[in-house]
């Protein structure tokens, strides 16, 4: 049976006191993450107005603002909330809020949102449209039946997620120990020690093939690559080497840190976008060295202080800078910080990868129903 939004929906408008709401949890169009990501708590900036609009745990928060990044969230607590991000609830108990959810995070929705929108620069979603959009609405077995599927998915890949964060801290601690355990004897830089030359992959001669895509968007929206075809990529790529280990030199307060295991990705081509820097390992072990540099708080600090550049959106580090960084440890000692490092980054990188997988089988089950 096929129904429009508005008949079963509710596009929440309540309002709350600045003072009075957790300014920790307010969700923005910035920091509600695209391609249905979630959301990465805190904000970087908070209104300053007396009131402000809020939403509810179990809410769904989908921005408002170029509404083909598609961005949704689920909410998991009570909070504040952006005026472009509009908050639906349902109103019907023949409509489950988790499909609800489901419905609003399709293809389906998100196309009909972006061909219904106002403005060209910075559309906008029309919500007098929006309320229109019709879908198909099944008994509330089926409901459950495939919201639970979405639901399922979603939550292995944030406990994967979990995992990661922390194995990646447990790294970041073994590496200060060893540092101050094993300081260096002379002043070596990474470009000393490691190979930093990256082939390009010229877009042109590699047309209308799949490549993984290591791009500064992959990397924020829940660091997975996404398998695209080179037709829809303009400009020309990295060539990411086997044991590579990429770093943004774009606005390096934001760490990027991507260490992947190529055998992961051995049936297409891996590209990264030119804002990474990769210095190359010759084995896994080294390249989880790498990383304990480059994801340590010193590196991330050495690079903000060798930007160039006055706002965000253009501030960079210098490739030739971001290799001259001395290592702070003894290399004499290194073996020993690989044998600890490298088996722990190798499960990062095997949740990283089944991470990917999860996500392209939740898009196919999307797919398959709307």
């Amino acid at each position: 049976m096929k129904v429009k939004l508005g008949d079963y929906v509710l596009m929440v408008q309540e309002r709350e006191v600045l003072k009075k709401v957790d300014t920790s949890k307010y969700v923005s169009t910035e920091n509600i993450l695209a391609d249905r990501n979630g959301v990465k708590f805190p904000a970087n900036t908070i209104p300053l107005s007396k009131t402000i609009t809020t939403y509810k745990k179990d809410d769904i928060l989908i921005s408002n603002i170029r509404p083909y990044f598609k961005k949704i969230w689920k909410a998991e607590f009570d909070g504040p909330k952006s005026n472009d991000v509009i908050a639906f609830r349902t109103k019907d108990s023949r409509l489950l809020q988790d499909y609800l959810y489901v419905v609003l995070q399709s293809d389906n929705f998100f196309n009909y949102v972006t061909n219904t929108a106002k403005g060209t620069k910075m559309p906008r979603g029309d919500k007098k449209a929006i309320i229109n959009y019709e879908f198909e609405l099944p008994n509330i077995q089926l409901q459950r039946k495939i919201s639970h599927t979405i639901l399922v998915l979603e939550k292995k890949i944030r406990l994967n997620n979990q995992i990661n964060d922390n194995l990646v801290e447990l790294i970041n601690l073994i590496y200060l120990k060893f540092c101050a355990d094993f300081p260096a004897k002379e002043k070596v830089s990474l470009d000393d020690v490691f190979n930093t030359s990256t082939k390009t992959f010229n877009v042109n001669e590699n047309k209308n093939i799949n490549i993984w895509h290591f791009s500064i968007p992959n990397f924020d929206c829940n660091k997975q690559p996404q398998c695209e075809s080179t037709n829809s990529i303009k400009s020309n790529k990295k060539k990411v080497n086997s044991f590579g280990v990429l770093v943004s030199k774009l606005n390096p307060n934001f760490k990027r840190i991507w260490a992947p295991n190529l055998d992961f990705y051995s049936n297409y081509s891996p590209i990264a976008s030119p804002e990474f820097i990769q210095i190359n390992g010759n084995s896994q072990e080294e390249q989880a060295l790498i990383f304990c540099i480059l994801n340590s708080e010193e590196y991330t600090d050495f690079l903000v202080s060798n930007t160039t550049g006055s706002t965000n959106s253009r501030q960079r580090v210098k490739p030739k800078i971001a290799v001259s960084y001395i290592i702070p440890f003894d290399l004499d000692k290194k073996k020993g910080l690989e044998s600890l490092v490298s088996p722990i980054l190798k499960d990062i990188q095997q949740r990283e990868f089944e991470n990917t997988k999860l996500q392209i089988i939740k898009d196919t089950v999307l797919n398959k129903y709307f």
